[in-house]
């Protein structure tokens, strides 16, 4: 009996536990959907915040006549006259062989791109490349409207340009957010018209800040790397965050097939909106300069060279007739400060020179053979052409084993005299004095260390060579354990430091 009551006991728990599980389901209750936040399921509301301010551009240049064949009188074409058609021979006898023959018109330049308008009253960002050589160009709005304009103002060295329109009433535009408050991981959107497919939206995240591409010596890069699609026809369009601001303007992408492999790049908003207001105001872009090339240390060389810690930037070479040049600088020079601002790297640099005052002197902190030194040097504006030619494109020659070569077998490399035809040969000076690379042994620590063959050494551990010999009696003295400095130049890239290191397999 108790069994019985047992039994029952239990199939009425379990009834009423079906109960209260399957009751929802019978009567079409389904379980509280999980809480999703917006931004997860769409982009709908940030992108009918942007779409009706971003613009497609197309470029037009009218044809270009080629230039007049130089007449020719007397002559017939100077093919055989039984390969000549009866009336062709007709035609060149009616006209005694005096014919102008014109090259047909090259076809005009017409391109297309993307845009962002910034300003109600018509004021349109996009990139240089896209109406770079343009003589018209062609603004369509979302709505359909369309607007030519002349008024083009460019900044090659940035790639950026922006494009007036004169419109009635206001338009719809973006506001430009800090791009200094992006961070790896947040979530963007590009907008443009790829492949001329206007108002395409794609989504992605910031893959990295700060991008330098060194797509001009003149001007740093500040790209802003993304995984939201970017294709041609994308450029000039915003790249925005989920605010809806521009933090970015869509340039270029890195491709090997020229299509989209989840690489793209944009302008940081914070150096476009210099460039912006530059561009309103005076139609160009005003930027300083000093006039040399630099590269950055490491810790090596900055120890040896007397600068504290890894920070600061190697003069390697000066431009003549600059303002770095004017100032005393010279190559080999550190330079670790900058009106008091530190300087850590070449960006850091490049960023201080190119927005201080113009005409006025600041103060260079340098160290100058281990000394701290401070020169004035007065800042001045750019030349048009600056960035883009080379302090010394002399290619380098291979230079052949000299006879009196001398063997510095510490190092694995052999040297020769700098004699002044051998200097001419190279690129240096006529009278350049020091040891030129001829020989760099593969396994020996030079060639570990960077040294190749075509370099003149200048000093060994901050001590002048005058000659091959020179060079070997100031190593034997020097110990590869601790690090030789060698002070070396290149016809290509000025001076620099190397501090070469024994390496297991080198000899010492």
């Amino acid at each position: 009996m108790k069994r019985w009551t047992l039994m029952f006991v239990l199939l009425l728990v379990g009834g009423l536990a079906g109960v209260f599980i399957a009751g929802p389901l019978l009567h079409g209750q389904a379980n509280a959907p999980l809480a999703v936040p917006k931004e997860m399921t769409s982009y709908r509301a940030v992108v009918k915040m942007v779409l009706h301010a971003v613009v497609s551009v197309e470029v037009r240049s009218k044809p270009v006549k080629a230039k007049q064949q130089p007449r020719q009188r007397g002559r017939r074409p100077n093919v055989d006259d039984a390969q000549v058609p009866e009336e062709f021979r007709k035609f060149f006898d009616q006209f005694g062989g005096d014919m102008q023959f014109e090259m047909p018109e090259q076809m005009p330049h017409n391109g297309m791109g993307s845009g962002v308008i910034i300003d109600p009253k018509g004021v349109i960002l996009t990139n240089n490349h896209v109406v770079d050589g343009a003589d018209v160009v062609e603004v369509k709005l979302q709505d359909g409207r369309k607007f030519r304009s002349k008024e083009v103002f460019t900044d090659p060295k940035s790639d950026l340009a922006i494009v007036k329109i004169d419109v009635k009433g206001t338009l719809p535009y973006l506001e430009f957010g800090d791009s200094d408050t992006m961070e790896i991981g947040d979530r963007v959107l590009a907008v443009g018209a790829p492949f001329g497919l206007t108002g395409s939206v794609t989504a992605g995240i910031i893959s990295a800040k700060a991008r330098d591409l060194h797509t001009n010596v003149a001007v740093p890069d500040d790209f802003l790397q993304t995984d939201a699609a970017i294709n041609p026809g994308n450029s000039g369009g915003p790249l925005i965050n989920l605010e809806g601001k521009v933090v970015g303007i869509n340039t270029l992408i890195k491709s090997q097939s020229g299509g989209f492999q989840g690489v793209g790049m944009a302008i940081a908003s914070n150096l476009a909106k210099n460039v912006v207001s530059q561009l309103e105001k005076d139609g160009k872009v005003h930027r300083g300069y000093i006039g040399v090339q630099i590269k950055t240390l490491d810790a090596d060389v900055a120890s040896r060279l007397g600068v504290q810690g890894d920070k600061g930037v190697l003069v390697s070479s000066i431009m003549p007739s600059t303002p770095g040049a004017k100032a005393g600088l010279q190559d080999g020079d550190v330079i670790t400060a900058i009106n008091g601002n530190a300087v850590g790297d070449s960006r850091d640099l490049q960023k201080v020179v190119l927005s201080a005052p113009l005409g006025k002197p600041v103060d260079l902190n340098i160290v100058r053979d281990g000394q701290p030194r401070t020169l004035k040097v007065t800042i001045e504006e750019q030349p048009a052409d600056y960035g883009t030619v080379r302090v010394n494109n002399t290619p380098r020659k291979q230079q052949p084993k000299e006879p009196d070569a001398v063997s510095l077998d510490k190092m694995g490399v052999e040297v020769t005299d700098v004699t002044p035809q051998i200097a001419q040969q190279l690129g240096f000076k006529k009278d350049q004095k020091g040891a030129i690379v001829t020989e760099v042994d593969p396994d020996g620590a030079a060639y570990e260390a960077g040294v190749r063959r075509g370099m003149l050494i200048t000093k060994v551990d901050k001590k002048a060579v005058a000659s091959a010999d020179g060079a070997k009696d100031l190593l034997n003295k020097a110990s590869l354990d601790k690090g030789v400095l060698l002070q070396v130049q290149t016809a290509q890239g000025g001076t620099n430091f190397i501090v070469v290191k024994a390496v297991a397999g080198a000899a010492k």
